[in-house]
């Protein structure tokens, strides 16, 4: 479902596959001492020397943040699945606390995403204050435009329900409060990119992947709340939840992302930054920024149009199948994009900002290596979680979302949904690091443009399964869609882009990716063919053991065809995780070293 999730103000994304330290995908520039004062005094040189980070171990101090972020988010789902279950209480609470992330990506969150690491480390090499002015404006300006949205919005509530669902009645007005209650959101959904990108362009990674936690931590304890105070059972007459509990489950949603904003500022502290509202816009280079936003606005208006498809067709399908709809839907797209978060979003946030350095510097050569490195190294992980989503995602989606009002074929429902998906993820992570290629070189016209391939395939497929598929296979079939149409879009994405980073050495470094990835997905076939059919054999053992033995199959397939694959970045994956598993062998070794 193209722009239902971002990546992350809500989550939400090793650098990235494994530990080895030859995995990092392209050698560390060290630049020179950069002398230009900090807003507080000495120097950024001061700030950064002897301490800059390298990517990998940037990447997985983010990567270690998703992971507990999303792990903390199962439970979250587990617990909201369980209160309001996957039907129509959980249709109108998933439209409602979508809404803010479709009006902020829709207008501001895409553009602020993309944007302000490339021109926050433009101003800082350019800028005699080292871009301090220029970020407190590039700030004001946003912060502004988040507080008119937020309000516009809230306003707006009964015709943005209107435009995404058919619901009438009593639904209507449940998912009208659920969304006027989560708006507030917009603003603070924002001010967590903004905050988060400013310490992203400063080298400091982890808060913005750590906070999500407390924002989770907080609707588990809301949704828990509600269980004590009014189980599981619907209270109401008609299906719906009253006032009281509608406010409950909407501000408390709310009061986890405000949580999350607000959580930033002992890093930004850390980071000795302190913002100053300016308002001496003119002649101060804002222009630059705001016209490279518009195209970003296009992108995702492209996005939240085949969204909306996406979205009528789910709430249709979901009103004449039961368990069918868009919670389903959002409760598969949430586990499937656990990897991508983890593992591709951690390495390339880690690479932005050197990426983007090296794009001001017009060094091609060395955006082209990082792009590369990154394709190979994310995929040593991403192809076999696909595996694994696909061949397990009976058993996980069972581990995961089965309790209280979730049954086991509402589980049956997102299985399928999250095997259609599976396949997708690769070409996800692959269309990411292209498009953030195209932002570190302040390009942000060609990513729309190819974009509208991935947006109208995935929107005209969807309303093709509608149209030929029985409603309970209606979201399943919407999925495989966006499955297809993201594979088209990375093809594209990914041709137009090395013809932009072309040179002397670009073809090879091209070729050696693109190789390597086909050489993983030929070990991915029996990986996933066959962990498919352990989950259903052991599957009366119960889940738990059914999700090991599938994994287990997956490891050893994949062991088993690196050498004669070459699969070299996943050898080096399994080399140092082993590497770092404690055990008599490793005593011995360490103790040899000694």
């Amino acid at each position: 479902m193209t722009g239902a999730v971002t990546e992350h103000p809500e989550a939400g994304r090793t650098g990235a596959a494994g530990p080895a330290p030859d995995t990092t995908p392209a050698p560390e520039r060290t630049p020179a001492p950069d002398r230009t004062p900090t807003p507080h005094g000495g120097t950024a040189s001061d700030e950064t020397a002897g301490r800059a980070p390298s990517v990998l171990r940037s990447g997985a101090l983010m990567a270690a943040g998703s992971l507990v972020s999303r792990a903390t988010g199962f439970i979250r789902s587990a617990i909201v699945a369980a209160a309001i279950g996957t039907g129509f209480v959980a249709d109108g609470y998933a439209v409602g606390n979508s809404v803010p992330t479709i009006v902020y990506m829709l207008l501001l969150g895409g553009a602020l995403n993309a944007v302000f690491v490339p021109e926050l480390v433009k101003a800082a090499k350019e800028h005699e204050d080292g871009g301090v002015a220029y970020t407190d404006r590039l700030l004001t300006v946003c912060l502004i435009a988040l507080a008119a949205l937020t309000a516009a919005a809230v306003l707006a509530a009964p015709a943005i329900v209107d435009a995404y669902t058919d619901y009438t009645g009593a639904q209507r007005d449940m998912t009208i409060a659920f969304t006027r209650s989560c708006l507030p959101q917009i603003f603070f959904l924002g001010m967590f990119t903004l905050l988060g990108q400013v310490l992203n362009a400063r080298g400091r990674f982890g808060a913005m992947m750590w906070t999500p936690v407390l924002n989770n931590v907080v609707v588990v304890a809301v949704f828990g709340l509600f269980l004590g105070l009014y189980g599981t059972a619907r209270v109401s007459g008609d299906g719906t939840l009253t006032a009281g509990q509608t406010a409950l489950l909407g501000w408390g949603t709310t009061a986890g992302i405000a949580l999350q904003a607000v959580a930033l500022a002992p890093s930004l502290r850390a980071a000795r930054f302190r913002w100053r509202p300016r308002f001496d816009w003119r002649g101060s280079g804002l222009t630059a920024p705001l016209r490279a936003a518009g195209w970003l606005v296009l992108l995702v208006l492209t996005n939240q149009g085949a969204y909306w498809v996406t979205t009528k067709v789910a709430t249709a399908a979901g009103q004449r199948a039961e368990g069918a709809g868009l919670s389903a839907y959002n409760n598969a797209y949430q586990l499937w994009m656990v990897p991508h978060g983890i593992i591709t979003v951690a390495l390339v946030t880690a690479l932005m900002p050197r990426m983007s350095g090296a794009a001001a510097d017009g060094d091609l050569a060395a955006v082209r290596g990082d792009v590369a490195g990154a394709q190979r190294t994310s995929a040593a992980a991403v192809v076999p979680a696909a595996c694994a989503l696909f061949g397990l995602a009976v058993p996980i989606m069972g581990v995961v979302y089965q309790y209280g009002r979730t049954d086991a074929d509402a589980v049956r429902s997102m299985a399928w949904i999250l095997m259609a998906l599976a396949p997708g993820l690769v070409a996800l992570s692959g269309q990411y690091v292209c498009t953030r290629a195209f932002y570190a070189l302040r390009d942000t016209r060609t990513p729309f443009l190819l974009n509208l391939v991935i947006a109208g395939l995935n929107a005209a497929l969807a309303v093709a399964a509608h149209a030929c598929l029985p409603a309970r296979w209606t979201v399943a079939g919407m999925a495989a869609g966006y499955t297809l149409a993201l594979w088209a879009g990375w093809g594209l994405t990914a041709y137009v882009l090395a013809r932009r980073l072309r040179g002397t050495d670009g073809a090879a470094e091209g070729t050696g990716a693109f190789a390597a990835l086909v050489r993983m997905l030929v070990a991915a076939l029996p990986a996933g063919g066959l962990a498919l059919v352990t989950a259903e054999l052991t599957a009366p053992a119960g889940r738990v053991v059914a999700g090991l033995a599938g994994m287990a199959v997956i490891v050893a397939v994949f062991a088993l065809l690196a050498r004669p694959l070459g699969l070299t970045e996943v050898r080096r994956l399994m080399t140092g995780l082993t590497a770092r598993v404690p055990g008599p062998g490793r005593k011995r070794r360490r103790a040899h070293r000694n």
